[in-house]
């Protein structure tokens, strides 16, 4: 048993006894011994029974996140087993005959608490988010390469969460088997396959760890339903959706993002696809100011896709967040045709899914039309979501139906 343990409130068991990884600073009576930010130590009940065995975060409110709950040593061969299983699991999905890249292992949801590695092709992309996953990451890379195969990994730790940990953002190639000038070009400019389309991906400035690979399955979904369609894509960022519904036969796609770098690369993926470039319009500006100059002009489309930034990333950002949502649906619904599709997001952690669910009903109450749910989306099943860990459920989305009036 390590010398260093965490003594719990009476009460404050509870949590761990349901296997949540979770304990936060509050629920601690007492530690013992000098813990190290990451270093590993026991949580005992405050009557001195063993809960779990966790990794300690001194900066965070979240002050211990649970390897396991058996009184197993968590060292290399732990790591091994861990990310050997979270391996099968995605082999035992099959993508890789369409697909080449998508999320080898999932925090939490994999018993890895903070830890994030995402595969683009040949080069793992690596996210560590908290103390324990930064104290064990040179370990957990060299475990990764040895059973992968592969021999690339580039770090993208410098998500805002890093802060709360105490931690610096980091980035860079974290494990190369080639000179480094050789890779710098190649990290910035490569090419994925995701069922059949291509993209580029930036894996040095790339939104998350260089693209949404959670949402794979909606982008294939929205090529199924975009045939003969005039699409709008709002929030479209370097094109995922515009390109799928393009390769689905939509009569025309209204690209809209912020950034015109991404805008340049939504056009770019277009053209890489060799889909036809003159059914594709892109337009710089902000998706709130231009849905309602849409509404003003009586402009229309059969289909509407609503993929924003996380609006709240906890729940006591979720009154303001909820008003965000509520306006762009609204917006929305009212610029679909009667038979239109609405294909609507939240990747917000404080917004739950009966929660956005309720705004996007009030939405279109506000808007006077009636609608349906055909459909209940959720991020692809590389991003798993563990029983015990329900906070891994955080992308949701509906596809709603505008019935004629």
């Amino acid at each position: 048993m390590p010398a260093v343990t965490l003594r719990l409130k009476p009460g404050r068991e509870k949590s761990l006894l349901r296997r949540h990884p979770w304990i936060f600073s509050g629920a601690v009576q007492e530690v013992e011994g000098e813990p190290v930010s990451g270093g590993t130590v026991d949580l005992l009940s405050s009557d001195r029974q063993f809960l779990a065995r966790a990794a300690y975060s001194p900066s965070s409110q979240i002050r211990a996140r649970a390897w396991t709950f058996e009184e197993e040593p968590v060292d290399r061969e732990f790591f091994r087993k861990r990310i050997r299983s979270a391996i099968q699991s995605r082999d035992a999905l099959h993508l890789k005959p369409g697909t080449d890249s998508y999320r080898l292992i999932y925090a939490e949801s994999d018993g890895i608490p903070g830890l994030i590695v995402d595969r683009y092709g040949d080069v793992l992309v690596l996210q560590s988010l908290t103390a324990g996953s930064e104290f064990w990451k040179e370990t957990i890379a060299d475990l990764v390469l040895e059973e992968t195969g592969l021999s690339t990994i580039y770090e993208r730790s410098d998500a805002d969460v890093r802060e709360l940990e105490g931690l610096p953002p980091r980035s860079g190639i974290l494990r190369d088997s080639e000179d480094l000038p050789n890779h710098e070009p190649r990290i910035a400019n490569i090419v994925i396959t995701e069922y059949g389309m291509k993209f580029n991906v930036n894996l040095q400035s790339g939104h998350k760890t260089g693209s949404y690979l959670d949402q794979r399955e909606n982008r294939l979904r929205v090529r199924e339903l975009a045939n003969d369609k005039d699409v709008l894509d709002c929030f479209c960022y370097t094109g995922g959706f515009t390109v799928n519904a393009l390769a689905g036969g939509a009569r025309s796609v209204l690209s809209i993002d912020s950034s015109a770098e991404a805008l340049r690369l939504c056009q770019e993926n277009v053209t890489l696809n060799r889909l036809p470039t003159e059914k594709h319009t892109p337009l710089e500006g902000d998706v709130f100011q231009l849905l309602r100059k849409f509404r003003d002009e009586n402009r229309s489309f059969d289909m509407v896709i609503l993929d924003p930034p996380k609006f709240a990333p906890t729940a006591a950002q979720a009154e303001r967040a909820a008003r965000g949502y509520k306006d762009i649906n609204l917006l929305s619904f009212k610029l679909l045709r009667p038979g239109g599709i609405l294909v609507t997001f939240s990747c917000s952690g404080g917004i739950d899914a009966g929660l956005f669910q309720k705004i996007v009903a009030g939405a279109a109450l506000d808007a006077s039309v009636e609608a349906q749910i055909l459909e209940h989306l959720f991020q692809g099943a590389d991003h798993p979501v563990s029983l015990h860990f329900p906070e891994g459920a955080y992308l949701k989305g509906l596809v709603c139906y505008k019935r004629g009036q």
